[in-house]
């Protein structure tokens, strides 16, 4: 079973973004802080989620139980749904439905912000990153 946290901050909104990732496994213990373009601070939210399942999927986690946990609400109630009508988010949610057509179970549950701190300074260390570019 494996465990990931997943944030995102923005400077302004929309602006520059970062992505913080934190995968925690018994014999994995990850960290990854990521710059992202200039978006809304929801929008960065599903890029942080799609930046995971990239990872996951090229170091081949797929065969895993993941619980994924994230403090946005909007992105944890789109991919419940399976649906958005959001424009901004339609294109990056197309492409997170194709990746998690890949993991045989995958659970993303929405957490309180104050449960999601190890990500969130994942994410202000990629929100600087991109700050820096």
């Amino acid at each position: 079973m494996m465990k990931a946290y997943i944030d995102a901050a923005t400077k302004e909104n929309p602006g520059p973004s970062g992505a913080g990732l934190l995968i925690v496994s018994d014999n994995l213990h990850k960290q990854i802080s990521l710059p992202l373009a200039i978006m809304s601070n929801h929008q960065a939210e599903f890029y942080a989620f799609y930046e995971l399942l990239t990872y996951l999927i090229q170091h081949h986690y797929t065969n895993e139980t993941i619980f994924v946990y994230s403090d946005s609400k909007i992105l944890v109630q789109t991919v419940d749904k399976n649906y958005t009508n959001n424009e901004n988010f339609q294109e990056i949610f197309q492409k997170i439905q194709a990746l998690l057509a890949n993991f045989s179970l995958l659970i993303l549950q929405w957490i309180p912000e104050s449960k999601n701190k190890g990500a969130d300074q994942l994410a202000k260390q990629g929100l600087q990153k991109a700050l820096r570019q």
